[in-house]
């Protein structure tokens, strides 16, 4: 089995004058973060990597998460291919993953993510909000050969408001 769970970054700020990828969260972004994050460690493997985009907004995302979660920080690999709003792209990425490792949670960006979990999951969502949880399982023992999987779990800002 091997076990994926999407997050979307948490909500960013276009406020300042910045590049797309230097953009921070919101005070509303880490307080979802925070609010998603400290309901999702029961539904989380044993053990797992955390891979994250290395756009500002998935960093902090990351760190939040890995914070409540108690993950160490200095274990969360960060990938700029994780930087993408392509479903192909982000499905590439995953099917490269070495087999030793089953279970991966991801912190990358929409429209990549949403299309992504309807690609692969088994109930349609119309959009991952921002700081959204989606836990697929694939009956699989390889990462290159996944394809359709289960939708196990997903947890969104808005469910636990």
């Amino acid at each position: 089995m091997k076990n994926l769970i999407l997050i979307r970054h948490a909500k960013s700020s276009w406020e300042a004058p910045l590049h797309d990828k230097d953009r921070p969260l919101t005070s509303q972004g880490m307080k979802s973060a925070h609010l998603v994050s400290s309901h999702i460690s029961k539904f989380l493997p044993k053990t797992y990597t955390i891979w994250s985009s290395t756009a500002e907004r998935a960093v902090e995302t990351a760190m939040i998460f890995a914070q409540n979660i108690n993950y160490p920080l200095e274990s969360i690999i960060y990938k700029d291919d994780l930087y993408t709003f392509d479903e192909r792209k982000l499905e590439k990425i995953i099917k490269l993953e070495s087999n030793g490792n089953d279970n991966i949670i991801i912190f990358g960006h929409n429209e990549a993510i949403t299309n992504f979990v309807n690609k692969f999951g088994d109930v349609y969502i119309d959009n991952v909000p921002t700081a959204g949880f989606v836990h697929i399982e694939f009956n699989s023992e390889s990462w290159d050969s996944i394809n359709k999987g289960k939708t196990k779990k997903t947890v969104f800002p808005r469910d636990l408001k």
